[in-house]
């Protein structure tokens, strides 16, 4: 406790925390905040600034994981140019069109297909995710609010569902393997499928709503054969990674050469003006994404110099915390900070914080960073700051109070699913230990 009370009169420390939550509050892009703040750490500590050139290129140099996040990237931007989202909502209108609320059920399952191309939550969302509301709206029983709030629900199920984004910068942070995280995530990720088309069934049949029109049946080899085609990503990726022929982070080039000879060349859908447009976008994301890696480094220096890792794992064994209690606090904590923080300063500022107690208390790191990025998901569709109602709404203009107002339930679902996968670590464990992967 001591050492707690120390840590919070630490000048430095004290400076550092209200630079970069002053900086946040007045929107200066988070990666510059945060750099900006580890400077004023440095700068009161009157350590050498040069720390922050050594912390940042160390890290980056010493990461190779790394280079999977902006091919990653790459290869979701190319899918959502190329006519993709089109033809997995045609194939999956075959398979669950038919169902009560038929568009909102299509549309969670094209969630889950388009996870396995993309690992981005905001890329379901700006793709797939806005080819089924489009149709929705077409349709008078589907009110613009269940619309965006079905879209925004699946999309959370993009980084769980491997790729995953997400995954592959928290085995940054915590070293753990990438291809445990991945199979780790396929359970989860297909259980919160399942939440989600329950939650639709009962609003469905709540409203009353009709079923769909079904599709011409001369018409699904068609849109079988074109649907499926897209479907060959994920499974040359999970293949070709649990099979050893590929790492996970060579994967992640893998997915962007198949999904761009997929949009070009199959397709032909891309052209190189739209191709050129791709790849800025996708260079202007991944720099985002490495800058606040970058300044995630030298705020991870500053913690550990102050001892707050030591000092956290320190007050819960004061605490006497069992694995269960901790991780019921972990949830929340990031619960909350999720209505107000970013995914990325969670992930890469908190998260590490943690890591000491959670080996500490015997916690697999594997089922800790799943249940965590779960977490987080969940907090993109959390008011305030929920970025995926805000990507939504931007993109269709439906207002946020109304997405809030017709997808309580969605969000009451996803909890009592993470609730479920905090209880029982097997939802997440069983799959990497069926696969012979290491974990407890």
């Amino acid at each position: 406790m001591n050492t707690a009370l120390s840590l919070s009169l630490s000048p430095a420390l004290g400076v550092m925390l209200a630079a970069l939550v002053g900086l946040m509050l007045v929107r200066v892009p988070i990666a510059f905040a945060m750099l900006a703040s580890g400077f004023a750490y440095l700068i009161v500590k009157q350590q050498d600034l040069a720390l922050v050139v050594e912390q940042v290129g160390n890290g980056l140099y010493n990461s190779y994981v790394l280079l999977a996040v902006p091919l990653f990237v790459l290869a979701a931007n190319l899918m959502n140019a190329g006519t993709v989202s089109e033809r997995i909502f045609d194939f999956c209108r075959i398979l669950v069109g038919r169902w009560r609320g038929g568009l909102a059920q299509v549309d969670v399952l094209v969630s889950v297909i388009f996870s396995g191309m993309s690992g981005s939550a905001i890329a379901d969302a700006a793709g797939p995710g806005l080819v089924t509301i489009q149709q929705m709206l077409k349709k008078p029983e589907y009110s613009p609010g269940f619309a965006g709030a079905i879209v925004v629900a699946s999309a959370t199920i993009g980084p769980i569902i491997p790729p995953s984004i997400p995954m592959v910068i928290y085995a940054l942070v915590s070293g753990s393997s990438v291809g445990a995280l991945f199979l780790a995530g396929v359970v989860p990720g297909l259980l919160m499928a399942v939440v989600l088309m329950v939650a639709v069934h009962i609003i469905a049949v709540r409203k009353n709503m009709p079923r769909e029109a079904p599709v011409p049946r001369a018409e699904w080899p068609n849109i079988l054969l074109r649907g499926a085609m897209p479907l060959s990503l994920p499974i040359v990726l999970l293949t070709g990674i649990y099979s050893g022929a590929f790492t996970p982070t060579e994967a992640a080039a893998v997915a962007a050469l198949h999904a761009l000879v997929l949009a070009g060349v199959v397709y032909r859908a891309l052209s190189w003006r739209s191709l050129a447009a791709v790849f800025l976008e996708s260079t202007r994301a991944s720099a985002i994404i490495t800058m606040v890696i970058a300044g995630s480094f030298i705020l991870n220096y500053a913690f550990t110099s102050e001892g707050v890792p030591q000092a956290l794992a320190t007050w819960v064994s004061a605490q006497q915390l069992s694995p269960l209690q901790f991780l019921l606090l972990v949830n929340a904590v990031f619960l909350v900070l999720g209505c107000f923080l970013d995914t990325s300063v969670m992930l890469l500022v908190f998260v590490p914080m943690l890591l000491p107690t959670a080996k500490a208390l015997g916690i697999d790191l594997v089922h800790f960073g799943v249940v965590v990025i779960v977490n987080m998901m969940i907090g993109l569709i959390t008011p305030p700051f929920g970025m995926l109602l805000f990507v939504t709404n931007a993109l269709t203009g439906i207002p946020i109070k109304a997405m809030l107002r017709e997808g309580w339930l969605f969000l009451v679902m996803l909890l009592l699913l993470l609730l479920a996968m905090t209880l029982f670590p097997q939802l997440v464990l069983w799959l990497p230990q069926t696969m012979g992967y290491g974990v407890r």
